[in-house]
């Protein structure tokens, strides 16, 4: 699970930090400096490299996630599963004492 969260905010942190397609329009009209952080081409290839690796890490474990949690997991159950079972029953065995009963009240 560990994995599973470092890699989702990995993922989200790397695409915010990324420049979209639209920020090289910019350049056009004097932005052109604002992308030069990282170099001319070296930020885009490496962010986009590492996002990959990151989305890669990410669909694996959660294949991985979804094998183990089902591996032991009981077949459900429905109500169903229980009224198909018709109950045994209860038969008095003839060792057992009766069980007393109360007289009735006696009219006055």
């Amino acid at each position: 699970m560990f994995i599973q969260v470092f890699s989702s905010v990995a993922i989200i942190a790397l695409v915010l930090i990324q420049r979209g397609k639209g920020a090289d329009a910019g350049a056009g009209f004097g932005a052109g400096a604002s992308g030069t952080v990282f170099g001319a081409r070296g930020a885009r290839t490496g962010l986009s490299r590492a996002t990959a690796i990151f989305a890669a890490v990410f669909m694996l474990n959660s294949l991985a996630l979804v094998y183990l949690g089902t591996k032991n997991a009981a077949p459900p159950r429905t109500i169903l599963d229980e009224v198909g079972t018709p109950a045994q029953p209860v038969v008095p065995t003839p060792d057992a004492a009766p069980v007393p009963q109360s007289p009735a009240p006696a009219e006055q």
